[in-house]
């Protein structure tokens, strides 16, 4: 029996039941993968189920205004990339649905790995999509590299080729992938549950004690935060975006600051929340109109 027919093995007994796994339809496809970027799965689903009787294919959706995606997409996070879906949803009305992995590619804001995933989960290409949980158990399997970096994702790649079966179900082999890595090939992988660490040259290095994490991946990242605030300047657009989003008139600008920030210091945090307004501005999530605050029509 072959890796790859050990892992569909194990998928198919200890697959999760995710609603964007029941359809091929290239649209929903997009819609779970740009929901599922930055944002947990058990989230996704709760907004998934909300956005598809909202906008059920390309055309609603591309047909929708800023402010109708926006106000759907509230709570999600990330609020650019619901502009960005609808904005692909008009260019595939435009140009027609596309029926290869670059095709995909040529939709503005569609990145390698997403390309790649429409294609393989949504018309069963023999394509491997890499992203953070991909890498890690491929890198892990195929290298022999317990902390594989982004850098390594061409030899992945190079290699995939004869993981990958011919025949069968091998567009499921990256949904295998994903549960594997979230149940089992985690940042510390429980090795010894796994039903390919006799296949695995990481998992003898971690079973014997000698892999550590290495330093740069302990850093965590930086986020922009304006001095003495509690939380990073994403945090404070959201709440900036969610304000003007429940203003039946439009949110005056003067008044943002104290509904955003209890600690809000005129003085000192103007220009703060200048910059912020300037950037949901410039992201086309809202407008300024007369000295109030409205989403973007």
């Amino acid at each position: 029996m072959t890796t790859a027919s050990k892992l569909l093995q194990w998928y198919k007994r200890h697959r999760r039941d995710l609603p964007w796994r029941k359809t091929r339809d290239p649209y929903r496809i997009l819609v779970s993968e740009v929901m599922l970027q930055q944002t947990q799965v058990d989230r996704v689903k709760m907004f998934y189920a909300a956005w598809i009787p909202r906008f059920p294919n390309w055309k609603r959706l591309a047909s929708a205004s800023n402010e109708d995606v926006i106000r759907m997409w509230a709570g999600l996070g990330y609020n650019r990339r619901a502009l960005m879906l609808r904005d692909a949803a008009r260019q595939v009305v435009e140009r027609g649905v596309p029926t290869t992995t670059e095709g995909w590619r040529a939709i503005k804001g569609i990145g390698p790995y997403t390309s790649s995933a429409i294609s393989a989960f949504a018309q069963k290409k023999r394509v491997m999509p890499i992203d953070t949980n991909i890498r890690r158990v491929l890198g892990r399997l195929l290298l022999g590299k317990p902390f594989p970096q982004p850098r390594d994702d061409e030899r992945i790649q190079k290699v995939v080729n004869d993981f990958l079966p011919h025949r069968g179900n091998y567009f499921d082999v990256p949904q295998a992938i994903f549960d594997l890595a979230t149940d089992i090939c985690q940042k510390s992988p429980k090795c010894i549950e796994c039903p390919l660490r006799r296949e695995c040259p990481s998992a003898k290095k971690f079973l014997s004690g000698r892999v550590r994490i290495p330093k740069q991946m302990i850093k965590k990242a930086v986020e922009s935060r304006h001095a003495e605030k509690l939380y990073p300047d994403r945090i404070y657009r959201g709440r900036i975006l969610k304000a003007v989003r429940e203003s039946k008139n439009g949110m005056p600008i003067g008044r943002i600051g104290p509904i955003i920030d209890p600690y809000f210091d005129q003085i000192v945090d103007s220009e703060w929340i200048e910059k912020m307004i300037s950037r949901l501005i410039k992201d086309q999530l809202i407008e300024i109109v007369r000295g109030k605050l409205f989403l973007k029509k």
